[in-house]
């Protein structure tokens, strides 16, 4: 799938760069990626037509992550002036596949301890990008769960250790705090997420906290149906839990970091070297509160919370 004209010489630093060829590789489909229509409207915002002077060239594994390695090294044949990453189990098949080609990632789990990267502020290399992981974000999960639930004493941690993030840890010192007790309820794989319900009805737990990525939004209807069959209050990062039924969530504004991303694009196009530009992390959150599901469950959502949401689902 692709769209534009054929590649040209790139236009001179300052100015939208004429016929670039940029490779996307995707875990999914281009129809099913929660984040490509954003970066692409980006892009557009920034001068860039996939009609005129862009050409977008895909390759997307549907869900087959044994076909990204090969999936990478087709892009890289393609010769493109630039490869885009979308997510952190993507990002290793291109960086593996190319040394040169510059690379712009969008991953959700830390580039530096899952090895991408040496330095966040200085990457070197080909690579560059963004990532959603912030350290405050997990204990701001926390005291929002309990402000909205102010009974609950027990928290099942649904993670993936795999992942690598900052999250779980982060959740431990704010329990210390909260006075909350943790349980820790991994899953690395489909077949794990029965014995994790199993273990949070077990140990009944008050709540649920789903530290997000892609194994988690994969399996989020199994996720949601237990937490409503169980009357278990579910609390979401990134993505859209709480427009699912979660009672709520809160992560990083994906629109914003579509854009960041998208600049990113635009100056590697318009000259820069990607090792000398920071991945970046997220500055803007979002809040969003569903009410149905607080009925449902019982609760009254303070009004000081209410107004600090972003959106309020009724």
């Amino acid at each position: 799938m692709a769209g534009g004209l054929l590649a040209a010489p790139l236009a001179a630093e300052g100015q939208p760069s004429k016929g670039a060829k940029v490779g996307i590789l995707i875990y999914g489909t281009p129809q099913a990626d929660p984040n490509l229509a954003d970066l692409r409207r980006s892009l557009r915002e920034l001068g860039y037509l996939e009609e005129r002077n862009l050409l977008l060239e895909y390759r997307f594994a549907e869900g087959k992550p044994e076909r990204l390695t090969e999936l990478a090294a087709e892009l890289v044949r393609l010769k493109p002036d630039l490869i885009v990453a979308l997510g952190g189990d993507v990002t290793p098949a291109v960086q593996q596949a190319t040394q040169t080609i510059p690379v712009v990632m969008w991953v959700s789990n830390d580039p530096v301890q899952s090895g991408l990267v040496t330095s966040l502020a200085r990457p070197t290399g080909n690579l560059t990008g963004i990532t959603l992981i912030f350290d405050a974000l997990a204990g701001k999960l926390l005291a929002l769960l309990k402000e909205a639930a102010p009974r609950v004493a027990k928290v099942g941690i649904l993670w993936n250790p795999e992942h690598a993030d900052p999250e779980f840890r982060e959740n431990q010192l704010a329990a210390r705090a909260l006075g909350i007790q943790l349980q820790s309820l991994e899953t690395r794989r489909p077949e794990d997420f029965d014995a994790a319900f199993q273990t949070a009805g077990r140990e009944r737990s008050d709540a649920i906290i789903v530290v997000s990525s892609r194994l988690m939004l994969l399996q989020s209807q199994r996720i949601l149906d237990f937490a409503g069959r169980n009357r278990v209050p579910l609390v979401g990062g990134w993505g859209p839990w709480c427009q699912q039924g979660a009672l709520l969530s809160y992560g990083p504004n994906l629109l914003h970091m579509a854009q960041r991303a998208a600049t990113y694009v635009d100056r590697i196009l318009k000259g820069a070297k990607p090792g000398d530009l920071p991945i970046q992390q997220p500055t803007t959150f979002d809040l969003a509160i569903n009410l149905k599901t607080a009925k449902a469950l019982g609760l009254t959502i303070p009004p000081s919370l209410l107004q600090r949401a972003d959106q309020v689902i009724e």
